[in-house]
């Protein structure tokens, strides 16, 4: 048995992490903005679930929500602590670039790049007092590759995606593992407009691209190819497995745009392979 914090727990991806974890007999500390909506998915787990108000923006509230887990699960005959966290809570935003203003593109870093800062830096000093401990930041396959209409909200997947390989390479000799999930479309409320904020701004030159990728998102609305519930089943089965990967594709068509991305990278690479070797010193030794 293990100790999990989950963050956006309240629904989606979070309460299906929620769920397996529970299932498969970890402590689960949930939090969402509104507790109360996790506690009313799981009336029949007060012995084992923990459902705590957090908003992800503000760090001090995520201090003391890891305070509060570690008063309820450290009864156990071990040094209580959070064993998995899984930074789930996150935002959409949708349009062109150049459509978002300022105010959305900071709102949605907030949460899904400081947000998921403020968590680790609440959770990583018990993790690496106790030399334990996996970090599971739920990306996107966004994160590694970007379409037209989700530039903004991509860009802070890359963010996260950059700031977890490095924290990995910093606490791998401490004992704690990170791994990046990076899921394809999978049927959740991630496209209803209680989750993804789509611009009201459009421009008539974009309309072949993001405006396109609007059409193609308010279609494919409750029909995504992924179930969330074997997703979560992955996820858990992964938490605290000293085998981890890093990085892990959930879909298949995240892991099609992933093989695609690979493709063009290398093969870009090699066609400006001599150009871009060609700007080193000439006392540097040819690679």
């Amino acid at each position: 048995m293990s100790t999990w914090m989950i963050t956006g727990a309240s629904r989606g991806f979070g309460a299906e992490i929620t769920r397996a974890a529970l299932d498969a007999g970890h402590e689960v500390v949930a939090t969402a903005r509104n507790p109360k909506a996790v506690e009313a998915l799981f009336p029949d787990a007060s012995d084992t679930l923990l459902a705590l108000p957090l908003d992800v923006t503000d760090e001090e509230q995520a201090r003391a929500a890891v305070a509060m887990a570690e008063k309820r699960f450290g009864t156990n005959g071990r040094d209580s602590g959070i064993d998995v966290l899984v930074n789930n809570a996150g935002r959409g935003l949708l349009g062109a670039v150049e459509e978002i203003p300022d105010s959305a593109a900071k709102a949605v870093y907030e949460t899904n790049v400081f947000g998921t800062l403020n968590v680790l830096r609440a959770v990583l000093p018990g993790m690496r007092r106790r030399r334990s401990g996996h970090i599971i930041n739920i990306s996107s396959v966004g994160g590694f590759t970007g379409t037209p209409g989700w530039g903004i909200y991509a860009s802070t997947k890359f963010a996260v995606e950059g700031l977890s390989e490095a924290l990995a390479a910093e606490v791998a000799p401490l004992g704690i593992k990170v791994t990046l999930v990076e899921p394809g479309f999978f049927r959740t409320d991630f496209l209803d407009a209680s989750s993804l904020r789509t611009e009201g701004r459009q421009i008539d030159d974009y309309d072949a691209t993001s405006g396109a990728t609007r059409t193609a998102s308010a279609d494919r609305n409750h029909t995504q190819p992924g179930d969330p519930a074997k997703a979560a089943r992955v996820i858990v089965e992964l938490g605290g497995d000293e085998k981890a990967p890093l990085r892990l594709q959930l879909g298949a068509d995240a892991v099609a745009r992933v093989e695609a991305k690979l493709r063009f990278v290398r093969d870009e690479l090699e066609m400006w392979r001599e150009v871009a070797t060609s700007t080193d010193h000439d006392d540097v030794a040819p690679r």
